[in-house]
């Protein structure tokens, strides 16, 4: 099939959107790609479309396990066949998963970075045929970028067992250093960047210098009709704010990373379908999330990074009709982004003795715990051992550069079951443990597929089924796992962070300051341009397309700025004609106030007095106290 026909066959698309096309031939050339495409470009077909024209499969390198298995999801409903290898999941289901990638007929295989740090999934990746190696997010790999990932850094080793097959690298937000950097860590072949243009010109961004943030909120929510999203710093916020709206009869919820998988779902789904107007979130929302209709995006703190702003901001009007990205910001806002700053930098020491607390925290003795993936409740940790979660969580980033740990994001994975006997075997164990019978037969009637790989049940549907409790349920598969009938995999939804190497005692660990001391350079100059570009009276627009290195952009005359200078022109065009005006009446005859009001045509009667004071002020004109004249 032609790329056209696949466009058509599993989007109904009939053409491509600008730049999709020549990157997908580019790729389908042979060629090493880097696409800069604005969130809502509609990136992910860049490398879905060329990768099912050709035989193989494509692996897909994402930080982002939400919005990977997203991207599964709507392949599959699409009939194309892809899998999802994310952190919480056992050995053995990964190995089977990968098995399936060797010898079956899987197209997608998506991976988080973290998971190439395993030999087993190299080895296994070696023996695949590969035809394309997408790498969503790509700023991830830059130390200049506003979101560096260290285990993208592996992405090396991945590119060195398939040399021959191409890379294509995928963000929104870069600058130019951020792109040169990419292509590099990538090994491009040579460079070949496609740059769609950072414009929007539907976008109205504004910026309010405001203490009464709550006000201006509610004036922006009730004058701006259509559905919006409200950014916040903290979880607790998200809450707050919510029910404030809801007070002023603004319908809205919360959402943040902390809600359990189907609540965030749920909140997710009746905002896109408008049954609710507005979700106040932290960041943690909106990645990958296709609604078109958000006709504003209001920020109610300082963003840490003009790319963070753009990617959040850029949510609204993807339907490039009218839309608004507001930032509100004060005094007190810049003092809380410096403390933060301080907090993300903690001292070596303080690094060496959370990793001391951690392996305290598992009970782990020195020497133990290569590879061990364990939930981590970051909250609990913090409170356990009275820490600040701001700089914990800097910490934590640290030891992941140093390949200590690797921590990944929360992620939903449902209970999954394999049958590891041969039917003949299960049917025997049936006859011996008439006890297990009715359970098998029930579990074996509700799911197919468990005698190939790990199969999604739910525990409490099969507890119906079966006139057990939920928890009786479970014993039985526990049970029928010691037995070594199947394995079990029991639900989870909390981030997990994995021990990359054994257990070493704090003299041992070795943190590198260089790289500390760069990340700190880094951070300040990003801060310092979403502080400037707040503060600086220039076009909003402009400003944003600077940063990205588009430095000939045009005036947008929608932001704040631009339509202030406006006004500002208008104002001076209106003075001057009334001036013009009146010198040609007076230069006639000698007239009153009121007549000379009166016979003005331009402006309104008060912008016509203010222009007839300045003009006495400045001597042009006279009165004896009743008339005016020259």
């Amino acid at each position: 099939m032609s790329i056209y026909q696949i466009l058509q066959q599993y989007w109904g698309y009939s053409q491509f959107r600008s730049l999709q096309e020549e990157v997908i031939t580019s790729v389908l050339e042979g060629n090493d790609a880097l696409a800069l495409m604005p969130t809502g470009g509609g990136k992910s077909i860049c490398f879905q479309v060329p990768a099912l024209a050709k035989p193989g499969i494509c692996i897909v390198v994402s930080p982002l396990i939400a919005l990977m298995k997203d991207q599964v999801e709507n392949l599959k409903a699409r009939g194309i066949k892809a899998i999802a290898i994310v952190s919480g999941m056992g050995k053995r289901e990964v190995d089977i998963l990968l098995d399936n990638c060797i010898y079956g007929d899987i197209k997608f295989l998506y991976l988080s970075p973290e998971r190439l740090l395993s030999e087993l999934v190299q080895e296994r990746i070696r023996q695949m045929n590969v035809n394309l190696i997408a790498v969503d997010e790509a700023h991830c790999i830059s130390q200049w970028g506003y979101d560096f990932r260290p285990p993208y850094l592996h992405l090396a080793d991945l590119r060195a067992l398939h040399p021959t097959v191409p890379v294509l690298a995928l963000t929104a937000t870069a600058t130019s250093r951020v792109v040169e950097d990419i292509q590099e860590k990538l090994s491009f072949k040579r460079p070949n960047v496609f740059r769609k243009s950072f414009i929007r010109s539907n976008l109205s961004y504004v910026v309010v210098n405001e203490d009464d943030k709550l006000r201006k909120l509610f004036a922006v929510a009730n004058k701006v009709k259509g559905s919006g999203i409200v950014y916040v710093r903290n979880r607790r916020e998200t809450q707050e704010i919510s029910r404030l709206l809801n007070q002023q009869r603004i319908s809205s919820d919360f959402y943040h990373a902390g809600l359990d998988s189907q609540t965030r779902s749920n909140k997710q789904q009746a905002w896109k379908e408008n049954r609710i107007r507005v979700i106040v979130a932290t960041n943690s929302f909106g990645m990958g999330i296709d609604k078109p209709d958000v006709r504003f995006v209001v920020h109610l703190d300082l963003p840490d990074s003009l790319e963070a702003y753009y990617q959040e901001a850029g949510r609204a009007g993807r339907d490039d009709t009218k839309a608004f990205a507001v930032l509100l910001f004060n005094k007190a806002d810049i003092s809380q982004l410096k403390r933060k700053f301080e907090l993300s930098f903690p001292s070596i020491d303080e690094i060496k003795q959370v990793y001391h607390q951690l392996g305290n925290y598992y009970q782990l003795a020195h020497g133990a715990g290569l590879d061990l993936t364990l939930d981590f409740d970051i909250a609990d940790f913090c409170t356990k051992y009275k820490l600040d979660a701001i700089k914990t969580i800097s910490t934590l980033k640290f030891l992941e550069k140093d390949e200590y740990i690797s921590l990944t994001e929360s992620v939903f994975l449902p209970s999954r079951v394999k049958i590891n006997i041969t039917s003949e075997e299960l049917y025997r164990f049936q006859i011996e443990h008439a006890s297990f019978d009715p359970f098998i037969k029930t579990l074996l009637r509700s799911y197919g597929g468990l005698f190939e790989y790990f199969t999604a049940i739910n525990e409490s549907d099969i507890a119906k089924r079966t006139g057990l409790t939920a928890s009786q349920a479970i014993g039985f598969l526990k049970q029928l796992e010691i037995m070594g009938l199947l394995s079990y995999q029991q639900q989870t939804d909390k981030p997990q962070l994995q021990f990359l190497r054994e257990r070493v005692s704090s003299s041992q660990l070795h943190i590198n300051k260089k790289y500390i001391s760069e990340r700190k350079e880094i951070t300040k100059s990003q801060i310092d341009a979403a502080v400037n570009y707040a503060e600086t009276q220039h076009c909003r627009s402009q400003q944003l397309l600077a940063y990205f290195d588009e430095h000939d952009s045009p005036k947008c005359g929608i932001c704040d700025v631009c339509l202030h200078e406006s006004r500002e022109d208008k104002q001076e065009n209106i003075e001057q004609s009334i001036e013009n005006e009146l010198l040609k009446l007076l230069a006639l005859n000698h007239l009153s106030i009121d007549e000379l009001v009166l016979s003005l045509q331009s402006g309104v009667e008060k912008q016509r007095i203010d222009v007839i004071r300045n003009l006495l002020d400045a001597g042009r004109i006279k009165s004896d106290g009743e008339k005016f004249y020259i």
